[in-house]
């Protein structure tokens, strides 16, 4: 495996630590600064707004100026948040922080594309494992994130202002990093990009669709429940600490399978992997509906980050199989604003739904929908239409 992928898998661990940190944190912030508690994970959804609106310009730049300078532009954009989310939290301005959460956003958009360069930076053969070994650079993030956002909370006078500072110190040594890797050129990945067949063509294939609809609902449910998951363990009245410890595990899970994803995946198919997840994703729905207590919320997120990592991964490595190299900028931005666009509905419907459904009746609904992906495989297999044969990079 090339260095290159190696390195980026730790920007990918540097990414996910400050996401992590987001996560615990940010709801938190909203409720403290919201005009409404039902306001309270908005700026969790202008965070995923940002990322959404970041998707298609991200990918069309990097299609021009190349990966490394994208991955720069992305950081760079995430320090600027930083910035304005630690003058926000000084004069407590909710509507100044959920701005802020959006610019870093933006930068976390850019970083998104990691595992894509990471297929381009890695042999044909190898690809399913480089986004499994890049994606598992969230194994580092699950044990750093939540400690940094326990520790840095309560540093200083303003609440949480040490939370960003440490914020800022992970996109700075992310783009430390950037500055030493090599990748391929933009004439070498995306070679004559817009000449290949209209965007309309490429959506429309049946493998295109199953990969969209399992990325989707794997991370549009996994992150509803996630979100909502701080404000109902506070609203049980557990600590801060036990939040953070819950969010380890989820992390944990989503991230440590990556290491055999790829491998897993290789073996029995994408199709077969995107099935046991959807499973899983049900089943932490199902783990809701019992009355555990602490545990409850422990095996729920567990069992939500490994189906999120069963799903999205493989769709992933699907994804790279509807496009040409001259489709690849316009077919990866597509998924991408598909995909995050759900993710930031559900961040913003997050604390209303909890507040008003009660967490066992969120994940009874979210049961449903986890069983998404394979009624699409089923309908896939119903069109027996053939697929393309894999298409070089």
């Amino acid at each position: 495996m090339p260095l290159t992928v190696f390195l980026l898998s730790l920007c990918q661990a540097l990414l996910v630590s400050g996401n992590i940190l987001l996560i615990a944190v940010s709801p938190l912030i909203g409720a403290r600064l919201a005009p409404d508690p039902a306001w309270a994970t908005a700026p969790v959804a202008t965070q995923w707004l940002g990322l959404m609106c970041a998707t298609i310009p991200a990918s069309l730049i990097m299609a021009r100026l190349g990966r490394k300078r994208g991955f720069v532009l992305g950081n760079l954009m995430g320090l600027i948040g930083v910035a304005v989310a630690a003058q926000a939290l000084v004069i407590e301005q909710f509507s100044l922080f959920m701005f802020a959460t959006w610019l870093i956003g933006i930068g976390i958009g850019f970083g998104q594309l990691y595992r894509f360069a990471a297929v381009e930076a890695a042999p044909i053969t190898l690809r399913d494992r480089a986004i499994g070994l890049v994606m598992g650079g969230g194994v580092l993030a699950a044990f750093f994130g939540p400690w940094l956002a326990e520790i840095s909370r309560e540093l200083g006078d303003t609440p949480f202002l040490g939370s960003f500072l440490g914020l800022g110190a992970l996109y700075l040594v992310a783009l430390i990093i950037l500055t030493t890797i090599r990748l391929p050129p933009p004439e070498q990945t995306h070679a004559d990009e817009g000449r290949g067949r209209p965007l309309g063509t490429i959506v429309r294939q049946p493998i295109f669709i199953v990969a969209v609809v399992a990325a989707l609902i794997g991370y549009g449910v996994m992150n509803l429940a996630m979100t909502a998951t701080p404000l109902a363990m506070a609203a049980e009245g557990f600590s801060f600490h036990q939040v953070a410890i819950t969010i380890q595990w989820h992390v944990l899970a989503m991230f440590l399978p990556s290491f055999v994803t790829g491998h897993l995946t290789a073996r029995f198919g994408a199709r077969t992997m995107i099935v046991l997840g959807s499973l899983l994703l049900a089943a932490s729905g199902l783990v809701a509906q019992l009355s555990l207590g602490v545990m409850g919320f422990y095996l729920g997120l567990i069992l939500l980050g490994l189906g999120w990592n069963f799903t999205f991964l493989p769709a992933t490595g699907l994804l790279t199989e509807t496009y040409r190299p001259t489709e690849k900028a316009r077919t990866q931005a597509t998924n991408e604003f598909l995909v995050f666009t759900t993710v930031a509905i559900t961040a913003l419907l997050a604390g209303n739904l909890v507040d008003n459904l009660g967490w066992t009746t969120l994940n009874g609904v979210l049961i449903p929908l986890a069983l998404m992906p394979i009624a699409t495989i089923g309908w896939q297999r119903l069109v027996g239409r053939s697929e393309q044969p894999h298409i070089s990079h």
